[in-house]
């Protein structure tokens, strides 16, 4: 009679350490959730290696954009690349953007899809851009001009320098 009292015995105490194990651990939510940011980090990672993925994504969302926002930001395109080689296009919010290391720098928003009164052109905190205590991080666009690019260009070389 000691043995099946034994045995139950041994029973309730792998029972009582599955559970505990249960508890401690993740739950089937959470573990597709990590499994779902995983795909996403190598989806990433693919995409920074693979810069014209990220380049014809940037195409395709500038192709989507009405006149005069496609124009603006197909320039702004053309201009960051041959100012910043180095930045890979992505789309950030699904707006055009220029990553370093992963890290966005600088981005294009439509005004039209933010519903403002102009497009801007803005940069992140990886952008260098400081100087002294207070510095602009965004700047509105309504056209573009020789001037306006010229100084938009410089802003993108010290933003990556």
């Amino acid at each position: 009679m000691t043995q099946p009292a034994k045995q139950e015995s041994q029973k309730s105490v792998r029972d009582a350490a599955a559970t505990s194990k249960e508890s401690k651990g993740f739950t089937a939510e959470e573990r597709a959730a990590m499994r779902e940011r995983a795909q996403e980090l190598k989806a990433e990672a693919r995409a920074n290696k693979d810069k014209a993925a990220g380049e014809s994504d940037v195409l395709a969302k500038i192709a989507e954009m009405p006149e005069p926002e496609r124009t603006m930001a197909m320039r702004l395109h053309e201009i960051i690349k041959a100012s910043a080689p180095a930045l890979s296009p992505k789309t950030w919010y699904g707006m055009p953007a220029y990553a370093r290391a992963g890290k966005i720098v600088c981005f294009f928003q439509s005004a039209q899809k933010f519903q403002t009164r102009y497009a801007t052109l803005g940069f992140t905190d990886e952008a260098r851009l400081d100087e002294g205590a207070m510095w602009p991080a965004s700047f509105a666009l309504k056209e573009l001009t020789a001037t306006q690019e010229a100084a938009i260009a410089a802003l993108v070389q010290k933003a990556v320098s």
